[in-house]
């Protein structure tokens, strides 16, 4: 077991190493870009990384207040279900309007690696690999369709 200070050090280590390893990776556009802090360009839309003590999941978060926006904003990205599993060659989980961590109403599409743990550098380079492939994928995708987006 780790204290608060051992296991927010172990983080902010595992994050600096993922966006130093990340930082020559240009997005799909050909610029430079922050992947830790993905910027999808669209309000309350956002590209979230986490990684925990037993699993890491990367995610399409979509946090509108306005539950009938976000609705609109997920059913568009479920209009585009198929062209997101192409880019990811996998099918990730689809969850309309439930509740977050702190008990805040969102829609997500999620991908998981489970069995791993932040707190284990032994498994960095899975979480790594995991985050890094598909977080290029989402931003291929994202670059594809993003202005479709910004009308809502």
């Amino acid at each position: 077991m780790f204290s608060k200070q051992e296991a927010s050090l172990l983080r902010q280590q595992f994050w600096t190493s993922f966006g130093q390893y990340m930082a020559p990776v240009p997005a799909a556009d050909g610029k430079k870009i922050n992947w830790v802090n993905y910027k999808t360009g669209v309000k309350d839309l956002y590209f979230k990384m986490e990684a925990g003590n037993d699993m890491a999941t990367i995610s399409i978060v979509v946090t509108h207040a306005d539950a009938g926006k976000q609705y609109r904003v997920f059913d568009q990205l479920l209009q585009l279900k198929n062209m997101l599993k192409d880019a990811l060659q996998e099918e990730w989980n689809w969850q309309l309007q439930s509740p977050d961590a702190y008990n805040k109403i969102v829609s997500s599409v999620t991908g998981t690696l489970k069995n791993v743990s932040i707190f284990k550098k032994q498994d960095w380079p899975a979480i790594i690999s995991f985050f890094k492939t598909r977080i290029i994928a989402l931003d291929g995708f994202w670059t594809e369709v993003k202005d479709g987006f910004d009308a809502i």
